[in-house]
């Protein structure tokens, strides 16, 4: 683990812009594009797969990453770990609710499997930064691994420890939640496949892409082969 020590401390540094601040209506303009993805999405079926819940920042970022690993079928963008009901972009970007953005992860078992998708989770954030990620800020930001059962939370727990042990953080306190999953809600459909859909976005080309490439960079053997 101590090789990734640099990249986890360097993954973010120095960039202004922030996934709230420079969302406008023009950002919306690939929904059409989204719709059809997402209705492609709907008539799949997605019941043989295994779910999993994470939050690590912007949910741009974090869906990208995911999308881009081995046996991860499908990746939504959307808020979890409040209490509010029908949350909303405005409302979870904002601070006014509870609520974390996070990712559904849609993933097949015999591929990869949830100790997999916890390192890939603490391999592509800075799990010390509280309420924080990068230029964003809040507790919508906050890093959260859910876990939907007890052997779940064992996984999470028993990688934090390692991760202590090994001093990959150099005494850094870990700040992630762990956390039950109770409800995921999906975000308005201008948000999934963001990053894919608006490349030429000041934050996507400045915070989006150089975070999922150090990923890559380092997890190479996660990727699925159109991802290298």
């Amino acid at each position: 683990m101590r090789n990734h020590n640099i990249f986890f401390l360097m993954l973010f540094l120095s960039v202004s812009t922030s996934c709230q601040s420079i969302t406008s209506k023009k950002d919306k303009t690939s929904e059409n594009e989204s719709n059809f993805r997402l209705k492609k999405l709907n008539q799949q079926d997605l019941s043989t797969y295994e779910t999993a819940y994470f939050a690590s920042g912007c949910f741009w970022c974090v869906e990208a990453i995911f999308e881009s690993v081995k046996g991860v079928k499908e990746v939504i963008s959307g808020y979890s770990g409040g209490s509010e009901k029908n949350p909303t972009y405005e409302q979870v970007g904002g601070g006014m609710t509870s609520h974390a953005e996070a990712v559904e992860v849609y993933y097949d078992p015999k591929v990869i499997s949830f100790t997999a998708l916890v390192q890939v989770f603490f391999g592509s954030h800075d799990p010390t930064s509280l309420n924080r990620q990068g230029p964003d800020r809040g507790r919508q930001y906050r890093s959260v691994a859910f876990y939907k059962n007890k052997s779940e939370k064992k996984i999470i727990t028993d990688f934090i420890s390692l991760l202590k042990s090994e001093n990959v953080y150099e005494g850094a306190p870990i700040t992630t939640e762990v956390t039950a999953f109770e409800k995921f809600y999906r975000a308005e459909d201008y948000h999934q496949d963001y990053e894919r859909n608006n490349p030429n976005n000041s934050y996507i080309r400045n915070v989006s892409i150089p975070r999922l490439n150090r990923f890559k960079e380092n997890f190479g053997d996660y990727l699925k082969e159109d991802s290298h």
